[in-house]
């Protein structure tokens, strides 16, 4: 099971360098886990064996590693779940998501979840259980969704499911035509491109620059187009000093009939050495109706460096739409098709599907995979 966590930033700057040994959580007294009374999952067990806190200075650091096991308790299949974890709402690095997708559970099916985060609480607030988890929203094969919504999960998990049928349709059209071999050779060019990817780490600051203004030069951006895009950027520019990027903005154009709502745009950097590296999405909130010109501007500080460190000097950059949301909430994706770009291929990222489907492969073989595909 592929499993996206998006974990919320630990400042722990300033907290006093002595700490207090680690130690297990007590479940009972620390863990809370809410399900609506409506809810379409109801929890079966949680195993909160692995999961420990520790006291650095003023704070407690909750390490979780935790098993839930939850039930579908509806007649529709669920395709993704996703969780929100939190140690105090306020606070920076109080809290974080699981998000599932990739599932197909049937009605009274159950099936894990696994929680690996930390989480930051001040050691002052008030009483209770130290972690809370709910239910933030399930989507269903028919896309129809369930939940609070209150991290904008219910479009996260459409992406990814759309992603899903779109490659599970593609990787069977090759098994279908190519066979064996031909479904092998796409297993094998999956997991090479996704080796091969080169990433950035990337710190964003809202609402100002990353690090202390050094001088620097506006920088103009360049554009892929996938076909069939709704939302066209026409121009675009930056303000670039070394390798932070701020006051980005973009001038698009709605080529779609649908009004829409939100759209994310991809990166891709180059160096100076010519080296390109895909540095992530920029996600914008928009009104843009059918035929209408509009700004997007993030208020938006980014600051990209190698993982493996090393300085980075950026000397151009590429961006593309990633995927858009119209006001009816349907999702538009690139196609398979549009992927054929080299260019583009090299930017997009594997979809949870194929990440989950190219793993199966090395783990248990190609027939793992074909019988997978022919569940659907």
């Amino acid at each position: 099971m592929f499993m996206r966590n998006k974990l919320a930033i630990l400042l722990l700057a300033g907290v006093a360098a002595w700490a207090q040994p680690s130690r297990p959580l007590d479940a009972r007294s620390s863990m809370h886990i809410t399900l609506p009374a409506d809810s379409p999952v109801t929890l079966l067990s949680a195993d909160w064996g692995e999961s420990k806190s520790e006291v650095r200075g003023g704070a407690m650091v909750l390490d979780l590693h935790t098993s839930l096991s939850l039930r579908n308790a509806t007649q529709r299949r669920i395709r993704g779940v996703t969780l929100l974890v939190m140690a105090q709402e306020v606070t920076p690095g109080g809290k974080a998501s699981v998000s599932v997708p990739s599932l197909d559970v049937g009605a009274g099916e159950a099936f894990p979840i696994r929680i690996d985060l930390r989480l930051l609480r001040p050691l002052q607030a008030g009483g209770g259980p130290l972690v809370q988890v709910e239910l933030d929203g399930v989507l269903f094969d028919d896309l129809g969704f369930y939940g609070a919504n209150k991290l904008n999960c219910r479009r996260s998990m459409t992406v990814w499911e759309l992603e899903a049928r779109r490659d599970r349709k593609y990787f069977k059209a090759v098994l279908q035509a190519e066979g064996p071999e031909g479904l092998r050779r796409e297993m094998l060019s999956s997991m090479a491109r996704q080796s091969e990817r080169p990433r950035l780490d990337v710190q964003m600051a809202r609402g100002g620059r990353a690090t202390n203004y050094e001088p620097g030069r506006e920088m103009q951006f360049a554009f892929l187009h996938p076909p069939e895009a709704p939302v066209e950027p026409l121009s675009g520019s930056a303000h670039v000093s070394g390798a932070e990027l701020s006051s980005p903005r973009f001038d698009v154009v709605n080529r779609s009939k649908s009004a829409v709502r939100y759209l994310e745009i991809g990166w891709i950097l180059k160096d100076r050495s010519g080296k390109e590296f895909v540095a992530g999405t920029l996600p914008s909130d928009v009104n843009l109706q059918p035929g209408q010109h509009g700004q997007v501007a993030p208020p938006a500080s980014l600051k990209f460096a190698r993982p493996a460190g090393g300085a980075l000097d950026i000397d151009s950059v590429t961006g593309f739409v990633n995927h858009v949301e119209f006001s009816d909430g349907r999702v538009w994706i690139p196609s398979r098709a549009a992927m054929q770009d080299p260019r583009l291929r090299h930017a997009l990222a594997p979809s949870p599907e194929e990440q989950r489907l190219t793993d199966l492969y090395s783990r248990k073989g190609l027939a793992a995979v074909a019988e997978q595909l022919k569940r659907y």
